[in-house]
């Protein structure tokens, strides 16, 4: 590094680390103090066969996370048009390839849900057809509704209990596992329910 920029490194690292961190899903950790050396962890909770890889091996699980936080901020299921409007604001839209995710629709309706990381389905007695997302049961064996609020409140630059209802939803989560009784509630959270809601906003949008 320039010697005239040494004083600017500490703030570089810190940006830099904040979005890799957001984006990717990991943490710059230092391992070594004397000599300055750093490691990538992962900080999302998934486990390290869970974590979601392309085909350069970049991750992508910090993408799965934001994903993750739609669903659940949208009451535990998203619209498929709730859930494109969220990816193209991050610039990743339905049919055109990008460089670190792939193709979208088929990383989130096809390779997501095969790893078991989302569950797309069509509502029932929809017409015309749509489709909603949630978590998958593998999304609820690796990570949890705490850990993705915190993601989103990092993305918001808050704290997880600056969302009541979400922070309460997820604090009743780790109640109940806890309790050890979450594995019999996942069969339960993932059945969709046509209602008002999910009727009225539905769409396909390819």
């Amino acid at each position: 590094m320039v010697m005239q920029n040494k004083q600017h490194f500490p703030e570089i690292l810190r940006r830099a680390s904040e979005r890799m961190e957001l984006i990717f899903g990991l943490e710059l950790k230092e391992v070594d103090p004397v000599s300055h050396s750093y490691a990538l962890v992962s900080k999302l909770g998934l486990s390290n066969e869970g974590s979601v890889s392309g085909d350069k091996g970049l991750p992508k699980t910090g993408l799965l996370m934001t994903l993750l936080g739609v669903i659940f901020m949208r009451g535990n299921r998203a619209t498929e048009e709730e859930m494109w409007e969220f990816l193209n604001m991050l610039g990743l839209y339905a049919g055109r390839s990008h460089l670190i995710f792939g193709e979208p629709h088929k990383l989130i309706t096809e390779d997501l849900v095969r790893e078991k990381y989302l569950v797309y389905q069509q509502v029932p007695n929809s017409d015309p057809p749509c489709h909603v997302f949630l978590w998958g049961p593998r999304a609820y064996a690796e990570t949890s509704k705490m850990k993705v609020l915190e993601v989103l409140a990092k993305i918001s630059d808050t704290v997880p209990s600056s969302f009541p209802y979400l922070y309460e939803e997820a604090l009743r989560e780790e109640a109940v596992r806890a309790g050890g009784r979450f594995a019999g509630r996942i069969g339960t959270v993932v059945q969709v329910r046509p209602g008002p809601r999910a009727m009225s906003h539905c769409s396909t949008h390819i």
